[in-house]
């Protein structure tokens, strides 16, 4: 490849990801790809859609002209119709329709990678019209497909790379939330520290501090006095940033040490993606 340097961890981390989202549905027969998943909403086959759209996107075909039907429960905001597009217009796709489409898409993607000599800060189009750098739009798309990978083994019983590339991307991706989820949302003091200690495939220990003006930063020290201390494992956590189960659901799974009203509150605004 030849892409920029800061830009090949991402590539490298969305081509582990979707070569494995391709493998996981290459065999299915047709029932499977209607198995609801744990994004709300959307089955097997309507994550494989999405994903396409996505990768169509970053290639810069037009997007479809389609009507999205009125009784959609789970879409309940803008960005939910924009992503939703992609997704409804492939509904009635056969197995085989999609897995070569997902077969050409990756073709396609793969030729713009061992093309690309954009920098990182080159714009390109984003979501509902807006722009994005080249940077930010791989970082994206490997958390996306990555993401979308794990709702995929979850739903078909295959479980596999909660260790992978794309499992470090997300790793970073979802730590850049935390301080608006612990100082903003859940409203952690001022001068308060919040402990979060990650064990399994992916381990870290991450503080966030919030200042005496109420702004939340994450860092790697260790805090001497938390407010709240959250131990739970990589999966959980996932699981819990990306909104695919309420706190309630994984309750023993969370160890939870200090301000047990802090701690709820900022589980229960855990998850950091739309």
């Amino acid at each position: 490849m030849t892409v920029h340097p800061s830009l090949q961890t991402y590539a490298d981390a969305w081509t582990h990801s979707i070569e494995a989202i391709s493998e996981l549905v290459q065999p299915l027969v047709e029932g499977e790809w209607n198995r609801a998943t744990p994004c709300p909403g959307w089955s097997v086959r309507d994550i494989v859609s999405h994903v396409i759209g996505m990768e169509c996107e970053m290639l810069g075909d037009p997007r479809p002209i389609h009507s999205l039907p009125r009784d959609l429960y789970h879409v309940r905001s803008e960005f939910a119709r924009y992503m939703e597009m992609q997704v409804d217009v492939r509904r009635h796709h056969t197995g085989p329709e999609m897995t070569s489409e997902l077969e050409y898409i990756l073709i396609r993607r793969a030729r713009q990678l061992r093309n690309e000599n954009r920098g990182p800060e080159h714009l390109i189009r984003a979501p509902l019209g807006a722009e994005q750098t080249l940077e930010v739009a791989y970082r994206m798309r490997a958390f996306d497909v990555w993401v979308h990978e794990q709702d995929l083994r979850a739903t078909l019983g295959r479980p596999g790379n909660l260790d992978s590339p794309g499992a470090l991307v997300t790793r970073d991706t979802l730590l850049a939330g935390l301080p608006k989820v612990v100082a903003k949302d859940a409203g952690a003091p001022p001068n308060s520290a919040v402990v979060v200690d990650v064990h399994g495939p992916v381990e870290f220990l991450r503080t966030v501090r919030v200042d005496a003006e109420g702004r939340g930063s994450v860092d790697g020290a260790p805090s001497l006095g938390p407010a709240v201390t959250l131990a739970l494992d990589w999966e959980t956590y996932v699981r819990l940033a990306c909104g695919r189960v309420r706190p309630a659901a994984v309750a023993d799974r969370i160890k939870i040490e200090g301000d047990v009203e802090l701690a709820q509150a900022i589980l229960d605004n855990f998850a950091v993606t739309p």
